[in-house]
C-alpha cells in the first residue's frame, strides 16, 4: 500500500478515529518517553512531566477514572498534547512502576 493510498483511509475516518491513529503514531515515535523526568526531591522522585510537577501516575490514574485528554489538558494548560503521549509511552513502558505509584497515592 502506497502512502498516498493511507493517507487517502485515513482521510475518512471520524474524527475521534483519527485522532486515535495520530496518538498511536506517535507513540511509536515517542518510545523512549521524552519529556518525561525524575528528580530527587520532586514529587517524591516520581517520574514527571518534565518542567513540571505533574507526576505521570496522576495522569494515568486521571483517565482511568474517565477524564479525557481534551480535560486534562484544560486542566493542565501548560502541558501539551505531545506531554500527554509522552506520559501514555512511559506508562506503556513501566506499568509496575505506575501502578505500584498510584496504589501508594490511594493507601495514603
Amino acid at each position: 500500500m502506497t502512502r498516498q493510498e493511507i493517507e487517502n483511509q485515513l482521510l475518512t475516518l471520524s474524527p475521534s478515529d483519527k485522532a486515535e491513529m495520530v496518538q498511536s503514531l506517535t507513540k511509536t515515535l515517542n518510545m523512549s518517553g521524552k519529556g518525561i523526568t525524575k528528580t530527587l526531591g520532586v514529587c517524591g522522585g516520581k517520574a514527571c512531566i518534565a518542567g513540571t510537577r505533574i507526576a505521570v501516575w496522576l495522569l494515568v490514574e486521571a483517565q482511568q477514572l474517565g477524564i479525557s485528554e481534551a480535560q486534562l489538558l484544560q486542566d493542565y494548560s501548560h502541558i501539551t498534547a505531545a506531554d500527554l503521549v509522552n506520559a501514555w509511552s512511559y506508562a506503556d513502558a513501566y506499568p509496575e512502576e505506575i501502578a505500584a505509584a498510584i496504589r501508594v497515592n490511594n493507601e495514603a
